[in-house]
């Protein structure tokens, strides 16, 4: 991989929005957050949360991969230390540890969580597996109503669909190793968008 600039995520989200033809109202509704939310988002005001991301994607039809991605799908993806991806956000640094793998269903993120920091503002939900390794410090993550604490080491899988959060409640930052697996449907939405794409 060669070295590129870091993404601007507020841009890739316009030009998703746009070429979807949605306006800031139209996908405000679909994906409840509010337009002037998503309008600082594609102005580069401020970085959107995991949660957001979520749901932006989701409203959107594509994987959260495709706010970082903006090259070929390849199959065999190198990523150096210093050249992640990265999106930054209110106490939390969400960083792409690969993306653009021809037929990607997994999405590896490395996400940093400071002190009293939150990977959104409430539980969501989505299809697909997720898989969550404390790397560093310790984690709380909310899945279906039951809080598990993760110490360094400690790891978490789960069923998507069921509502979940994360938050960091200690006094040390936390570092955790997410991996998102896209469900079947989300592929058949990515495969599809990426036909429309060569066709058009």
């Amino acid at each position: 991989m060669n070295a590129r600039e870091q993404p601007n995520i507020g841009t890739r989200l316009r030009e998703l929005r746009q070429g979807r033809g949605f306006s800031l109202r139209a996908l405000a509704e679909r994906c409840g957050l509010s337009a002037n939310a998503i309008s600082r988002i594609e102005r580069g005001e401020s970085s959107p949360t995991v949660s957001s991301l979520h749901r932006l994607a989701r409203a959107l039809g594509v994987l959260i991969t495709d706010f970082f991605e903006a090259e070929p799908e390849l199959s065999t993806i190198l990523v150096r230390k210093h050249l992640r991806l990265r999106s930054r956000g209110e106490g939390v640094l969400i960083e792409s540890l690969g993306t653009g793998l021809q037929g990607q269903r997994l999405e590896p993120f490395l996400m940093t969580l400071l002190p009293g920091a939150a990977g959104g503002d409430e539980p969501i939900t989505h299809e697909g597996e997720e898989f969550v390794y404390c790397v560093e410090g310790e984690v709380e993550y909310l899945v279906n109503e039951e809080w598990h604490r993760l110490e360094a080491g400690d790891s978490l899988l789960f069923l998507a669909p069921q509502p979940h959060m994360c938050r960091n409640t200690g006094l040390e930052k936390t570092v955790v190793l997410l991996v998102i697996q896209a469900s079947e449907e989300d592929m058949k939405v990515s495969q599809q968008r990426h036909l429309m794409t060569v066709t058009s």
